[in-house]
């Protein structure tokens, strides 16, 4: 049998008064996800272990199968890997986002969604100004981008830009969680003050502001580590060959280190208007060739929970469900090897709150001839009565694959 894991970022919610007091997934029309609840088995997942913060990069190494508590390293060295930075021994990686700050506080985490061409622009200037053979930055995907430090320590408290909207940079700046982490804190410290002058009077800045667009006037650097050591997924689940697709560079470096193939989608953007006909095409052609594992990546709820838009959020998800896990459910029907399809979210992003919680996810496992339990509707709620019931994260590799 072969297996996909269809994953909506950020697609759990609260309740929302504004929607009669359903969550997004409860008031969204998903016939898709609906047939895959009443005919598959459901359950509750607790994707984020005990003492971690509840980032994407936790929740989706969770959901691959890999013990966190063993492998991570930071959500920049995973990041690494998707852009074909190594990272040497002596150096720390982190994500650094280009940010916008209005009035000392942080506006949001994404300068408004800045484009990729923008923001390479900014990270050539920021490496021409700060760059030295201790300082590297690196260009990514719109503000996610890549910082390195030679000799820099890991031990050092970054809070995630998207956790702190609205709140004073004073505030929020990297604090040293040891004595000796305080020279990488200092210079972190030192890096963010700095790129403010050097992004606000950028042309690229000068540009955006003049129509109306957020400035990224600011770098925001977070979640430190060493390169990691990860087992691929073949030696872990005898897995003989799988891939990953994803718009974003966090997922696409998680499936490098996992020994997944990644398979580039044109138009993939990690926001509403991503390519998903192209992501559900190079699914079903990956299905039907000899990939036994599909890792479906889909970003565009989460950034709409960041952004607090609830008609936003309700969209990607009706997205998600016509334009993506229909078109699959009906096309796995046909193929000779029987695909099971696994549908959850990685973590909740509530729009009241902007930013990622811990609270569970639901989550359903569906293949042709699979005993059903009494779930009818895919949603937090419903999936509480599934035959799963509530699971840990590590649990859950072995349930798909097992099914």
């Amino acid at each position: 049998m072969k297996h996909i894991i269809i994953l909506g970022d950020g697609m759990a919610d609260d309740p929302i008064v504004a929607l009669d007091g359903q969550t997004p997934l409860q008031y969204a029309v998903t016939p898709g996800f609906d047939f895959l609840a009443k005919h598959g088995v459901n359950g509750t997942l607790c994707t984020v272990p005990g003492g971690f913060s509840p980032g994407s990069e936790i929740a989706n190494l969770g959901v691959l199968g890999y013990d966190v508590n063993k492998v991570y390293e930071g959500r920049g060295s995973l990041e690494a890997a998707s852009m074909g930075v190594d990272i040497a021994d002596d150096e720390v990686a982190m994500r650094c986002n280009l940010i916008c700050v209005e009035n000392g506080k942080i506006k949001n985490h994404s300068a408004g969604h800045i484009s990729t061409e923008e923001a390479s622009e900014l990270i050539e200037a920021l490496q021409k100004e700060l760059g030295s053979d201790t300082v590297s930055f690196h260009c990514g995907v719109s503000y996610r981008h890549l910082l390195k430090i030679r000799g820099g320590r890991k031990d050092v408290q970054c809070t995630p830009p998207h956790d702190v909207p609205g709140v004073d940079i004073d505030g929020a700046l990297p604090k040293a969680l040891s004595e000796n982490a305080q020279p990488t804190c200092d210079l972190l410290v030192d890096l963010i003050r700095r790129s403010y002058d050097i992004l606000m009077t950028h042309p690229v800045n000068r540009r955006r502001m003049e129509i109306g667009k957020d400035p990224a006037n600011m770098i925001w650097p977070w979640s430190l580590g060493y390169r990691p050591s990860m087992l691929p997924l073949s030696d872990l689940y005898g897995i003989k060959k799988g891939a990953v697709i994803s718009a974003v560079d966090l997922i696409k470096g998680i499936g490098r280190y996992a020994g997944l193939d990644v398979i580039e989608v044109e138009g993939a953007t990690g926001l509403y208007d991503t390519n998903y006909e192209g992501k559900a095409e190079a699914a079903i052609e990956a299905l039907r060739g000899d990939y036994d594992l599909v890792f479906l990546h889909v970003e565009a709820s989460d950034e709409a929970g960041h952004e607090g838009d609830v008609d936003l959020k309700i969209r990607t998800i009706e997205y998600l469900d016509k334009r993506i896990v229909q078109p699959i459910i009906n096309a796995v029907k046909d193929m000779e090897e029987p695909v099971a399809i696994a549908l959850l979210p990685d973590h909740p992003t509530p729009c009241h709150l902007k930013t990622h919680t811990s609270n569970p996810v639901p989550f359903v496992i569906w293949h042709a001839g699979i005993e059903p339990d009494s779930v009818v509707f895919f949603d937090e709620q419903s999936a509480c009565h599934g035959a799963y019931g509530y699971r840990t994260v590590l649990e859950f590799m072995p349930l798909l694959l097992n099914s």
